[in-house]
Parts: structure tokens; C-alpha cells; sequence
């Protein structure tokens, strides 16, 4: 692959591109622009924003990825999660619906695709690891929760605001004696039927002769015909009369491409929130696009992911829109229907285009409610609960830092909560490799193998003494080791020789180094040796580049049973 082909991958896929290829690819286009015009105005609404913003980020953004982006299936483009983000950031710096907060929403935009472009060009994927999977679920659920609180507002018809849970519910009340009874029944009954045809409606097309395949197309279209439905709803009966909220006027076309108002102090503050809004960025689109990838045994790049993603963040500050990230349910349908390449998304793209130009007459009447039933159908899906039990009982450990994370979320919103968990998963990380687990083992019989002495039933020699280590051995960690073999050493007066299993070690640190040579210091003051056994190529070379191994009082032995041998040969001898 030459230096071309590994930053444009189409240039890969290109050479085995054919016309089966290009009909799915059309197929999946017209499918996915019907998801997407309906999700792109319900996720600017979400936003807090202009439904046309969530338009504009749904055209350019697209081609940027397709041109740069590493995964053929991923659908770029207005997400919820990024949604509720860019509202909880946004709002710190300027009032809802005020130019200054939709500027605000573009600048996010902007830094976080420099962010992701320099993160691409420097290859520091690694960062990404700093979320862990129960932060990324509980971060998920939390906000799911608050992005679904968020939307009652347009079910009443009322306006209300916050960023945590207790916020949303106290606004609500101080403003719930002004609802909307239409509007609470436009989405009540537009609730209800998108879950209505979510659940049944693909079976009863396949009961009346559509093959599972189509079905399941129509299906996921359904958002669109109660949209359609609500639409018409409140145009025969002028409900905008009623005070019903609607999406109103939208500006035909694409804004020209330019750079909002901005200073260097701005810049400086939205720093943090767009660096948070990358990464998980970054990760929801990347968890989706090697998900797919997998099922078709492809292949994706991060540092590919890095610069795409980045470009379409660029490219949607630049062109009016606010920030972008993989959609799973875009993803999924785009998957089903047929998609080969990105050139689904480019379609998808042109069709919204002419939408912007040609029918945004039709968007006027499209009850804010029905777009809120959308949002709060697609983001309970991502609730679960049950993974809440399931971590808990694989991990204490895990399961602090995904309720921690959720609870965060609730109580003070989800740019907090992302940092809560973030932190909560390196503390506990620490805590947990600074507590290793050091077993005291001993040799099955008539085997070379040796185990836990707690829980196997093994031999040990009454003058040898064996310890595991199952952990890296670095600064943080290194002394627990040095007073288990003192408290150990204090018991077994009769050790006559130590050996450190390191079977499980990949690294020592200077910290450790320095511990290791403490404790063969004294061992040998009181006539104790000290050997290592099964130890690491790579530990191996850099203990070498130490003098440990001169003043060691024992040997290195290959395997635990040869240390054994060895040791227990000597005594004989």
C-alpha cells in the first residue's frame, strides 16, 4: 500500500469496486437520507440549535469522511449523544437560542476536529483507552437518560432547561402548568406509534408476503411516515394556532463557507469541552465503524478514523453545522440495506442537499414533538440497565466506576460525568495494580506444573519458599511486594531460599528495580538467597542493562521447575 492509498482509502476499495456494488451502494443512499433528514433536525433541535444546522452538518461532513474515513459502512453525521454534549458545553458560555450559543456550538465543532487531525497526525490513539468499557456504557446510559428528560419539553410545549437530571425535573415543574395539550398528544400518540412500528410492523410486512430483507428496510422507515403524519396533523387542523411548536422557516441552501467570530480567550475556554467531545467522538465512531468492519472482515484504521472524523468536524464547523460523530442506527440500517462503500453516505448527502434547496417549504409545519418522540425512541435503546448487575458481579471495580459515572451524569451532567469516569477508571486501575496479587505456590505432583497452594492441592519445599507475581511491577505497586516478603520471611524462619515467579511480569520500572535489588539485600543478610524464574524476554533485556543481575544472590532459572531442581539438588549436594 503505497503512502496515497493509506490516507485516501477509497483509492483501496476503488480497484475492486463494480456495478453490484454501486446499485447497493444506491440502494443503502436513498434508505439512509430518509433517517436522516428527520434525525438531522431532531438532533439540531436536541442541540439546542437551528433544525437547519442539523441539516448542514449532514452534507459536507459526509463527503470529508467518505474521502478520509477509513470504514466503508460507518454513517457520519448528527448524533444524539454528541447532541446533548454540544448543548451542555454550549450552554456555559451563551443562552440557548442566542447567535452567540450557535457560534459557540460551530467553534466546538471546529477545535474538535483540529483536535482529532492532530491526534491522527501524531498517532495518539492510545488516549482512547483512557475510557473504559463500563465508563463508556454508564456514560452512555446517564446521558440517555438526560437527553430523554430533555425532550419533555416539546411534549409539553413548555420551555425548560438544564444539564442534570434535577435541573430538567425543577424546570419542568416551574413551567408544567403552561402545557400544551396538543403538543403532549402529538407526541404521546407519536410515541407510541414509532414503538408500535419498531416492535410489529416488520413482522406484519413479512406476514403479508415481503421478504424479511424489505421488511426490515420499510421498517426502519417508519420514523418518517409519523412524521409525515403529524405533519399533516397539524396543518389540516392549524394547530400552530394552538401555540403547537413547529420547525418553522429553514434557509434554503448551504451557508457560504466561513469562519465564525472568535478571539484567542474563546478558543482557550472551549479548549477542555471540544478535547472531551472529540474523544468520545472519536470512540462511539470507532466502536461502530470495527464493528461493522468485523462482520464484513475489513479492516479500519484509527489514525484514518483520526483525520476523517476530524475533517468532517472541520468541514461541519465551516459550513454552519455543530459536531459530528459515527450514528449507530444510521450504521445499522446503511449496513443492512446493502452498503459496500461510501459512496451510500455521498448520496445521502446530495439527497439532503436538494432537500435544502428544494423542499424545506415541507419541514415548516413538522411539530417539534414528534421530533422529540424520535429522539427519546432512539436513546432508550441505549439504557441498560442490566449491564449495571452484570459488570457489578464480574467486577467491584468495574461496576463502582460505571454507577459512579452513571450517577455523575444524573447529578451533574454529562461533561462532568465523563471526567468523573474517566478518573474513577485510573484510580481504580491504580488501586487495583498497586494491590497485586501475589500467590505462594507450590508443584502439582507428578506434573512440572505449579499453582496457587490455596487453590490447588500442591507440594512445597519447607526450605523454599515461591511467590507469583501477577501483576507489571512498577512505582506503584513495588512495595506491597517488598512487605510481603518481609511478613512472609517473619513467618517461615526456615527459607532458605526465595524465588519470584514471574510468569505474569511484562514490565519493571526503576521504582521496581530498586525494590527488587532492597530485597535481595535482605535476604542475603540473613543468609537467604534470592531467584527469578520464567522471567520475560523484554524484562529480561532490561534488567540486563542494570547491575541487579551482578549482585543477585541466586540465579535466574528458564522455568519454575527447573529453579526447583536446581535448588533442591544443591541442598543434596
Amino acid at each position: 500500500m503505497n503512502a496515497f492509498e493509506r490516507w485516501i482509502p477509497p483509492a483501496q476499495w476503488l480497484k475492486s469496486y463494480n456495478k453490484r456494488d454501486f446499485t447497493s451502494d444506491i440502494v443503502a443512499g436513498l434508505v439512509v437520507s430518509i433517517m436522516m433528514v428527520p434525525q438531522s433536525l431532531a438532533y439540531a433541535l436536541l442541540a439546542g440549535l437551528p433544525p437547519e444546522m442539523g441539516l448542514y452538518a449532514s452534507i459536507l461532513p459526509i463527503l470529508a469522511y467518505a474521502l478520509l474515513g477509513s470504514s466503508r459502512a460507518l454513517s457520519v453525521g448528527p448524533a444524539a449523544l454528541i447532541a446533548i454534549m454540544t448543548a451542555s458545553f454550549s450552554s456555559q458560555f451563551a443562552t440557548p437560542g442566542t447567535p452567540e450559543y450557535n457560534t459557540i456550538a460551530i467553534l466546538l465543532a471546529l477545535i474538535s476536529g483540529a483536535i482529532l487531525i492532530c491526534m491522527g497526525v501524531l498517532r495518539l490513539g492510545f488516549l482512547a483507552n483512557l475510557l473504559s468499557h463500563p465508563v463508556i456504557s454508564g456514560f452512555v446510559t446517564g446521558s440517555a437518560i438526560i437527553i430523554a428528560m430533555s425532550q419533555v419539553k416539546h411534549f409539553l410545549g413548555i420551555n425548560a432547561s438544564g444539564n442534570s437530571l434535577s435541573e430538567i425535573i425543577m424546570s419542568l415543574s416551574a413551567s408544567i402548568y403552561a402545557t400544551n395539550f396538543y403538543s403532549l398528544a402529538i407526541g404521546l400518540v407519536s410515541l407510541v406509534g414509532l414503538f408500535w412500528l419498531k416492535k410489529y410492523f416488520k413482522n406484519i410486512l413479512v406476514r403479508v408476503g415481503f421478504s424479511s430483507y424489505i421488511a426490515g428496510l420499510i421498517a426502519k422507515s417508519g420514523p418518517v411516515f409519523v412524521i409525515i403524519l403529524a405533519t399533516l396533523v397539524v396543518t389540516t387542523f392549524a394547530l400552530v394556532d394552538k401555540q403547537v411548536l413547529v420547525v418553522g422557516d429553514i434557509p434554503s441552501g448551504l451557508p457560504a463557507l466561513a469562519m465564525p467570530d472568535w478571539s484567542f480567550d474563546l478558543l482557550k475556554n472551549l479548549l477542555p469541552a471540544a478535547a472531551i467531545l472529540s474523544l468520545v467522538g472519536f470512540i462511539e465512531s470507532v466502536s461502530i465503524g470495527q464493528a461493522f468492519a468485523t462482520r464484513e472482515r475489513q479492516k479500519i484504521d484509527t489514525n484514518n478514523e483520526f483525520i476523517g472524523l476530524g475533517s468532517a468536524n472541520l468541514i461541519a464547523g465551516f459550513s454552519g453545522g455543530f459536531a459530528v460523530t459515527g450514528s449507530f442506527s444510521r450504521s445499522a440500517v446503511n449496513f443492512e440495506a446493502g452498503a459496500k462503500s461510501q459512496l451510500s453516505g455521498v448520496l445521502a448527502a446530495f439527497i439532503i442537499l436538494l432537500s435544502l434547496y428544494f423542499f424545506t417549504d415541507i419541514f415548516y409545519f413538522m411539530p417539534n414533538a414528534v421530533l422529540a418522540a424520535t429522539i427519546i425512541l432512539a436513546v432508550t435503546s441505549l439504557v441498560d440497565f442490566k449491564a449495571i448487575f452484570s459488570v457489578w458481579r464480574y467486577s467491584k471495580q468495574d461496576g463502582i466506576a460505571m454507577v459512579g459515572t452513571i450517577i455523575t451524569v444524573l447529578i451533574y451532567g454529562v461533561d462532568t460525568g465523563i471526567i468523573v469516569g474517566v478518573s474513577l477508571s485510573i484510580l481504580l486501575f491504580l488501586w487495583h495494580t498497586s494491590n497485586p496479587h501475589i500467590a505462594i505456590v507450590g508443584q502439582i505432583p507428578g506434573t512440572e506444573h505449579y499453582r496457587n497452594i490455596e487453590r490447588h492441592h500442591a507440594e512445597v519445599h519447607p526450605k523454599i519458599l515461591t511467590l507469583r507475581v501477577d501483576e507489571n511491577l512498577f512505582f506503584a505497586n513495588c512495595r506491597t511486594l517488598e512487605e510481603k516478603v518481609s511478613q512472609l520471611m517473619a513467618e517461615r524462619t526456615e527459607v532458605k531460599d526465595v524465588v519470584l515467579m514471574f510468569t505474569a511480569v511484562n514490565m519493571v520500572d526503576v521504582s521496581a528495580l530498586e525494590s527488587l535489588e532492597s530485597i535481595s539485600e535482605s535476604l542475603k543478610s540473613i543468609g537467604v538467597k534470592l531467584h527469578l524464574s520464567e522471567v520475560k524476554g523484554p524484562v529480561m533485556d532490561k534488567l540486563k542493562k542494570s547491575d541487579f543481575l551482578e549482585h543477585l544472590t541466586g540465579d535466574v532459572f528458564l522455568s519454575q521447575h527447573k529453579a526447583i531442581t536446581a535448588i533442591t539438588q544443591s541442598k543434596v549436594s
